[in-house]
């Protein structure tokens, strides 16, 4: 039970509750991903998993409906299977699409969350969550009632269930706040209501933003006045599924959370690179050093394919939309001898020797790529294969773009226009490939619209 990790008040190593929350849209995790990442978790020493899938209807869309009776025996192993690894089965609803707050349909519906974890008690669950996040209604003061409500009638007549979990529907603290720093109404409300031993999680500063510093915890805790636990958006790319999410955690706090969700991929197998280092950073926040985890992590789950499997997930570590900012950014050393080239072409007397290391470092991503596509597990290998040809012709494509500088430089006109022309030809399929599969958009695909510019402003 969850209960027991929570006690105390002193957070730091290791963080009492860590593990990951099934939260992610799209299609929800078979049973067989389900049992392997418990799997994981144990191996991991991550002790709890969320059970929260937002495409599971009878989760979120059809939450007032029992689970039918097929469904409920895959649940019912589930659980089983956690208990036997030592991982907290967390079971959540999310009600909050078309939950009533009013008196008599409000009363209704407070019956139907009570038989929904009703029923789940019975299979052995002890550890609940209920949220209200992504949703268009913002009444706090509703939602805080619902949850005293459970808190009377469900989790103090068994006594043995901890206290509940939530997700407000204001999950951020940039959302919890006006710009002038005064808390919104719906999360003064929210958290003024609720019962006393609820643990509310949060994202961070936004969604999914780049770290949460010890000031934005501190602030949200001073909001919100109590505890609050962290749901941490990576590696999850349910936002933008044709990049995957292959860094490691990092740039969280070195204490004061009394838990952690990693809300993973929808793909499992990929997901668990991450993970590992997430475990790593919740056993021992004080001390966590992302690299050396990342590292560890690829070498223990890809062994003899480790080089090629970093070469590949160096290049898929950023993800960045109008809202989204989270992840290392991809390909730094690479960038680097990029950005070094470009000041060194085409008139230093090392420009040479720079285009020709970048050929040798681009022939080495081609033949990872390669590699990869042969010899990954076949979990693995249909995980990620889109982003992998993206890759290899990513690297193809730079390499005719050095070619093509070289064409340049030397003022062969005929190889020019050649070379040109394949270029442009192989960035429209790049292009075209975008809505399936994307990565290293700073660094190669940024080097092939860098070249092309370049030509266009020095043609002879």
């Amino acid at each position: 039970m969850l209960a027991a990790l929570l006690q105390g008040t002193a957070f730091a190593s290791p963080i009492p509750v860590r593990g990951v929350v099934e939260g992610f849209y799209g299609k929800p995790w078979t049973q067989e991903q389900r049992v392997d990442m418990l799997a994981f978790c144990e191996a991991h020493g991550l002790n709890a998993y969320i059970y929260a899938p937002k495409d599971d209807p009878y989760h979120r869309e059809k939450w007032r409906e029992p689970y039918p009776k097929p469904q409920l025996k895959k649940l019912a192993a589930l659980i089983r299977e956690a208990q036997t690894r030592n991982v907290n089965f967390i079971f959540a609803v999310s009600p909050g699409l078309d939950a009533s707050y009013t008196p008599l349909h409000g009363a209704m519906d407070r019956e139907k969350l009570l038989e929904k974890l009703e029923a789940v008690y019975d299979l052995g669950v002890r550890d609940f969550a209920i949220f209200f996040d992504d949703i268009k209604e913002k009444d706090g003061r509703g939602q805080a009632e619902i949850l005293r409500w459970l808190d009377e009638h469900f989790v103090k007549p068994h006594g043995d269930v901890s206290p509940l979990l939530t997700v407000p529907t204001e999950y951020y603290l940039t959302d919890m706040r006006t710009p002038d720093g005064k808390t919104k109404p719906y999360t003064k409300d929210f958290s003024g209501g609720l019962p006393k031993d609820a643990l509310p999680l949060f994202t961070g500063e936004g969604v999914a933003l780049k770290g949460l510093s010890p000031k934005t915890l501190d602030d949200a805790v001073q909001l919100y006045g109590r505890r609050l636990g962290l749901w941490w958006n990576y590696p999850v790319n349910d936002y933008m599924e044709e990049k995957l999410a292959l860094g490691p955690v990092e740039k969280l706090p070195e204490n004061g959370l009394p838990s952690i969700f990693f809300n993973p991929m929808t793909f499992e197998e990929l997901s668990k690179l991450s993970l590992a280092t997430g475990a790593a950073y919740a056993l021992a926040p004080e001390s966590y050093e992302p690299q050396a985890a990342w590292k560890e992590a690829l070498q223990a789950q890809y062994g003899a394919l480790a080089t090629e499997m970093e070469l590949f997930a160096d290049h898929s570590q950023h993800l960045e939309n109008h809202w989204a900012n989270i992840g290392r950014p991809d390909a730094q050393t690479l960038r680097a001898e990029m950005d070094a080239f470009w000041r060194a072409w085409p008139t230093a007397a090392d420009a040479d020797a720079r285009l020709a290391h970048l050929q040798q470092q681009l022939e080495k991503l081609k033949t990872a790529a390669k590699t990869l596509q042969d010899k990954l597990p076949a979990k693995q290998r249909r995980e990620c294969k889109p982003q992998l040809k993206q890759l290899e012709r990513l690297a193809e494509a730079d390499e005719t773009a050095l070619n093509l500088l070289e064409a340049l430089k030397s003022g062969d006109e005929k190889r020019t226009k050649k070379l040109t022309a394949k270029l442009e030809m192989q960035w429209k399929k790049l292009l075209n490939r975008e809505k399936s599969a994307k990565l290293s958009e700073g660094v190669c695909r940024a080097f092939i619209e860098e070249t092309l510019q370049y030509a266009k402003a020095n043609r002879p």
